[in-house]
């Protein structure tokens, strides 16, 4: 079994936990289309593909087993991939690269990715955002418990921020998508 397998089972099984409160969703719905827009981007922009898809597969690790980790799960999370990684005998430098994808690839964060890994992680997350609306619509009032006004408005910003942040080839991708979410979401 290859390292992209193993790790794709470690996260899926933890999102499978009882204990992840964005349900198993986040695997669904949020995780595997993550790791496909990486690996589009990785191949496009010519970045260590594998490298993308383990940060891809591990950027809300920590969140998902521990949501009081969630406020800062793009430090938690790289911490997680790193002892991972490691128990799994993946190269310390290619591990690293891994973290510093995890820790800048967060909107709200506002922290430039370093490598051209980083930017196809960050990219890839805010499209996924974008693209998969109803997970967060799930998020906002399954989990958050926000009211109808409330989440909209959550998933509108989110929206915006994860566009905002987006590179020009990343905002390419999914200008189309972008404008016609923004377009459901606003009140008539």
């Amino acid at each position: 079994m290859n390292i992209i397998s193993q790790v794709a089972d470690i996260v899926e099984s933890a999102c499978k936990s009882r204990n992840n409160v964005f349900g198993y969703g986040v695997w669904s719905h949020h995780i595997i289309s993550v790791v496909e827009y990486a690996k589009v981007m990785a191949i496009e922009l010519g970045a260590d593909v594998e490298v993308v898809q383990l940060a891809a597969l591990l950027h809300d690790y920590a969140g998902i087993i521990d949501y009081s980790l969630y406020e800062d799960h793009h430090i938690h999370s790289g911490s997680h991939a790193r002892r991972i990684l490691g128990a799994l005998g993946y190269p310390v430098e290619k591990t690293e690269l891994v973290e510093a994808c995890i820790y800048s690839h967060r909107g709200s964060q506002n922290i430039k990715p370093e490598s051209i890994e980083a930017l196809c992680l960050a990219d890839a997350d805010a499209i996924a955002h974008i693209e998969n609306v109803p997970s967060l619509m799930y998020l906002a009032y399954q989990g958050m418990h926000l009211n109808i006004e409330e989440g909209a408005v959550w998933v509108g910003e989110k929206i915006d921020r994860s566009y905002n942040k987006l590179s020009i080839y990343g905002k390419e991708l999914i200008r189309n998508k972008y404008k016609n979410t923004r377009t459901l979401l606003t009140p008539a």
